[in-house]
C-alpha cells in the first residue's frame, strides 16, 4: 500500500516564490495571485493542481500513486505541469502548464 506523501518544497520543480506580506484570505485570493504569476510565464496557463496547506485541501482528488511525492503533485506533472507557483511557503501551491503548447503524450503513445 502506498502511503500518501505531506508536500515538502523539495518536492515542487523550480517553484516561483512568491511571498506575501499578508496572507490570501482564502484559496480564490490566493488562485488570483497564481494566475497572475502564471500569465507571465505562459501564454495561455491552464490550471491542473492547487493545494491548500491551512486546511489539507487539494486538487485533483486522486488518490495516492507516489512513495515520493503526493497525488494531486503527480497528477499535475504527468500531465504536463511545469509551473508551480508557491505562496508563502507551501501555505498554497498552484500548478500549470502552457496550454498553447502541445501536451505531453501519455507514456507509450506515439
Amino acid at each position: 500500500m502506498t502511503t500518501c506523501q505531506i508536500l515538502q518544497r523539495a518536492m515542487l520543480i523550480q517553484p516561483v516564490c512568491v511571498h506575501l506580506e499578508e496572507m490570501p484570505n482564502d484559496l480564490e485570493a490566493a488562485r488570483r495571485i497564481a494566475d497572475e504569476k502564471a500569465l507571465k510565464r505562459a501564454a495561455d496557463p491552464m490550471l491542473l493542481a492547487w493545494y491548500e496547506a491551512r486546511t489539507g485541501r487539494f486538487s485533483p482528488n486522486v488518490a495516492c500513486c507516489s512513495e515520493t511525492k503526493p497525488g494531486w503533485l503527480v497528477y499535475a506533472e504527468s500531465r504536463g505541469g511545469n509551473i508551480t507557483i508557491d505562496i508563502n511557503d507551501e501555505a498554497y501551491v498552484f500548478v500549470y502548464r502552457d496550454a498553447a503548447q502541445e501536451p505531453p503524450k501519455p507514456s507509450g503513445q506515439p
